[in-house]
C-alpha cells in the first residue's frame, strides 16, 4: 500500500494528487479543481456538460442512474426518481412532514426524531447513500476527464447547515470514497471564486444572495485578516427557481382553463410542464415572449406577465437580505460588495432587484452555477498548501465524538476543523426511567468506536426519571488552541452538569495518525454498510419496545383481532432483526408503523373527549 504523510498542523494528507472542490447542490451538483494555470475551472466530462443533475434513479434491476440520465425517470418512473435530496440530510421526518406533498418518491414516517429514509425501487435508503451516489458520478467525471485517481475533496453547504446536516454530507463524501479534508460554507466558496478574502490585508463586509433551484439563503459575512466570519443568514429551503416554474405552470393551466384537480392526478403530464415551464423561463432572461405547444396545451407567456407572477417571490427574498442585515445590526450602505450564487439569480428582474435593494451593482461576473464549486476548488489548493499567500488556522488532524447506540462513533467535532471551535448536539434516554448515561468520548475516523481511540468515559447521573426520549441532555465539545478539549454534558430540564478536559491527541504519533486516516479511507464503505445495519436494528429494537408497551398499557382501546395482528407484525420485526438484514429490518419497522399508526390518534381522541367531559385519563 502506498504511504501517505499527513502534516498534524492542517490534518491534510500530504501527497501529490489532485484535490477537487465540489458543490454539492439540491437540483445541480458541479465538480471543480485548479488547472495548470493555476485558475479554477468547472470539470466538463465529454459530452455531459457541466452540471451534474442532483437525480438519482433506481431501476427494477436494482441499478443506480444518477445525474442526467436519471433526469429523464422523473417523468416516467417518478415514484423511483430521487430528486432534492440536500433537503433531507441531517433531517429527521419531523422536520420535512410539511413539505412531503413535494416529493414525488416516499419518505418514510416512523414518528420519531430518526433520520428520515426514503423507499425507492424496493429498498430503503438514507439521504447520506442517496447523496454518496451523487458524489460518485462527480469523482468518476472528475477521474475520467482528469485521467487521474480523485479520492480528497473539499464540499461546500450553505451556512445555515446545522451539525448533523454537516456530518451527514461529511459521511456522504467517506462512502463515495472521498476523505473530505474540508466542509465550507457555500457563500465563503462564492467569495473567494471573486477574490475576496484573499488578501489578507483588506477589510470588508460582503452579502452573498444565492438563488438556486430548490432553495434560497442569503448570508452577510466579514472579512477581516482573511478569515471569514458568518454575520447573519436568513432564507428559505423551500423557495427557489422552481417556484418560479410553478408559477408559470399555474398560469398556463388558467390560461388554457385546465382543471387543475385532474392535472395533480396525471405526474407524467405535469413534469412535461414543469420541463416547458423551466424552459419558458430560461428564454425570458433573453426574449420578450415565449410562445410553443405541449400536446393540446398552449404554453404561452410574455416577459411582463412572468415578472409579475415571480415578484411576491422575489419580494420574500429581500425580506430575508433585511431580516438577515437586521441580525447582522447592519445597515445596507455597510454591505461593501453584493456576490449573486444560483441559476435562478440569471433572471434579469432578480438582478434588478437586488442591486436595487442594496443600492449597488452586484457580482454576477462569473456563471453562478459555477461560482461555489470554482471557490471550494481555491479553498482546495489553500489546504494543498499551494497558496503561501493565504493564512491556514489550525486544524484538528482527527474527528472527536461519542459512542452512541450499538456502537457507533457519532462525531461532534469532525477532522479538519478549525481550531478553537465548539461544536455540541443533544441526545436522550432509550430506555423508560434511566437516570445515568455513560459519555464516552473517542478519536478517529471509523464509523464503529471499537476501531476508534478511546480518549474518556465519565458517567453523567442524577437524570430525573422520566419516560425514554423525554430527557435533553446536551453534549458540548470545546476544544481550545492549545488542544485541550473540555467535555460538557448538560440535562436540559434539571440543569444536571458534569465536565471533564482531556488531550484529544496525546500519545499519538505521525504514523499512528497516518495508519488511523489510510484505515478509515480503506474500509469507508465497510464501515458505512455496518453503521446502517446498526442504525436500523437499533430503531427496529425501539420500535418493538414501543410497540409492545403501547399495547400493555393502552390495549383498551384496540380490539381483540387488532392485539393479535399487532403480535404478529412485531414478531415479524423480531425475526427481522434476528436475521440481519437492513433493508428487510426496515420493511418490517415500516409495516408495523403502518398499521399501528391509528391506534395513537385513537387514543388521543378518546384523551379529547373525556377532557370535554371534564374527565382525564391515564
Amino acid at each position: 500500500m502506498a504511504k501517505i504523510s499527513i502534516n498534524l498542523a492542517t490534518g491534510s494528507l500530504q501527497q501529490e494528487e489532485i484535490i477537487v472542490g465540489i458543490d454539492l447542490g439540491t437540483t445541480n451538483s458541479l465538480v471543480a479543481f485548479i488547472n495548470p494555470d493555476k485558475n479554477p475551472q468547472v470539470i466538463n466530462d465529454t459530452g455531459k456538460g457541466l452540471l451534474v443533475p442532483s437525480v438519482v434513479h433506481f431501476n427494477a434491476m436494482g441499478d443506480t442512474v444518477v445525474g442526467n440520465e436519471a433526469k429523464e425517470f422523473l417523468i416516467t418512473d417518478p415514484s423511483n426518481t430521487i430528486f432534492s435530496v440536500k433537503r433531507l440530510l441531517g433531517r429527521s421526518y419531523k422536520d420535512v412532514a410539511a413539505h412531503q406533498d413535494t416529493f414525488s418518491y416516499k419518505i418514510i414516517d416512523d414518528d420519531t426524531e430518526a433520520l428520515v429514509k426514503i423507499e425507492a425501487g424496493g429498498k430503503f435508503y438514507t439521504p447520506i447513500e442517496l447523496s454518496a451516489e451523487i458524489l460518485k458520478e462527480l469523482k468518476a467525471r472528475a477521474e475520467h476527464a482528469l485521467k487521474t485517481p480523485v479520492n480528497r475533496a473539499v464540499i461546500t453547504v450553505p451556512a445555515y447547515f446545522n451539525d448533523s446536516q454537516r456530518q451527514a454530507t461529511r459521511d456522504a463524501g467517506k462512502l463515495a470514497g472521498l476523505d473530505v479534508l474540508r466542509i465550507v460554507n457555500e457563500p465563503t466558496a462564492a467569495s473567494l471564486a471573486y477574490g475576496l478574502g484573499l488578501d489578507p490585508t483588506v477589510q470588508k463586509t460582503i452579502a452573498v444572495y444565492d438563488l438556486g433551484g430548490g432553495t434560497f439563503d442569503v448570508s452577510v459575512l466579514s472579512i477581516q485578516n482573511g478569515i471569514f466570519e458568518v454575520l447573519a443568514t436568513n432564507g428559505n429551503t423551500f423557495l427557489g427557481g422552481d417556484d418560479f416554474d410553478r408559477a408559470i405552470v399555474h398560469y398556463w393551466i388558467e390560461q388554457n382553463k385546465l382543471d387543475a384537480a385532474t392535472l395533480q392526478q396525471d405526474a407524467p403530464l405535469m413534469q412535461s410542464l414543469r420541463l416547458k415551464a423551466e424552459e419558458a423561463k430560461k428564454a425570458l432572461s433573453t426574449q420578450n415572449i415565449f410562445n410553443e405547444k405541449l400536446g393540446e396545451i398552449w404554453c404561452s407567456i410574455d416577459k411582463i406577465t412572468f415578472e409579475k407572477l415571480i415578484a411576491a417571490k422575489v419580494a420574500e427574498t429581500l425580506d430575508a437580505c433585511k431580516q438577515a442585515l437586521s441580525d447582522a445590526k447592519l445597515s445596507v450602505e455597510a454591505i461593501d460588495e453584493v456576490v449573486m450564487v444560483g441559476g435562478s439569480t440569471r433572471t434579469p428582474y432578480v438582478k434588478s432587484q437586488v442591486s436595487a435593494f442594496f443600492g449597488r451593482d452586484v457580482h454576477d461576473q462569473i456563471n453562478p452555477d459555477e461560482v461555489v464549486a470554482l471557490g471550494a476548488a481555491i479553498q482546495a489548493d489553500i489546504l494543498a498548501g499551494n497558496r503561501s499567500d493565504i493564512l491556514l488556522l489550525d486544524v484538528t488532524p482527527l474527528s472527536l465524538g461519542i459512542e452512541t447506540m450499538g456502537g457507533l462513533m457519532d462525531v461532534i467535532i469532525p477532522r479538519n476543523a478549525k481550531v478553537p471551535t465548539k461544536a455540541g448536539r443533544q441526545y436522550t434516554t432509550s430506555i423508560d426511567g434511566q437516570v445515568n448515561m455513560k459519555i464516552s468520548v473517542f478519536q478517529g475516523e471509523r464509523d464503529l468506536v471499537s476501531e476508534n481511540r478511546k480518549l474518556a468515559e465519565f458517567d453523567l447521573k442524577g437524570i430525573p426519571s422520566m419516560p425514554a426520549g423525554f430527557p435533553k441532555v446536551d453534549i458540548n465539545f470545546i476544544l481550545n488552541a492549545d488542544g485541550i478539549l473540555t467535555i460538557q454534558a448538560i440535562e436540559q430540564r434539571s440543569g444536571v452538569k458534569q465536565e471533564i478536559d482531556i488531550t484529544p491527541s496525546y500519545g499519538l504519533t505521525d504514523d499512528t495518525v497516518e495508519q488511523m486516516l489510510i484505515d478509515s479511507i480503506t474500509h469507508a464503505k465497510s464501515d458505512v454498510e455496518q453503521r446502517m445495519l446498526i442504525e436500523a436494528r437499533s430503531e427496529g429494537e425501539q420500535l418493538v419496545y414501543t410497540a409492545e408497551r403501547f399495547v400493555k398499557k393502552n390495549g383498551f382501546v384496540l380490539t381483540a383481532e387488532e392485539i393479535t395482528e399487532t403480535a404478529v407484525y412485531i414478531q415479524a420485526l423480531k425475526d427481522a432483526l434476528g436475521e440481519g438484514v437492513k433493508d428487510n429490518i426496515l420493511k418490517k419497522a415500516d409495516e408495523l408503523n403502518e398499521f399501528t399508526r391509528p391506534f395513537a390518534e385513537r387514543l388521543m381522541d378518546i384523551a379529547v373527549s373525556q377532557a370535554m367531559k371534564g374527565k382525564s385519563i391515564e
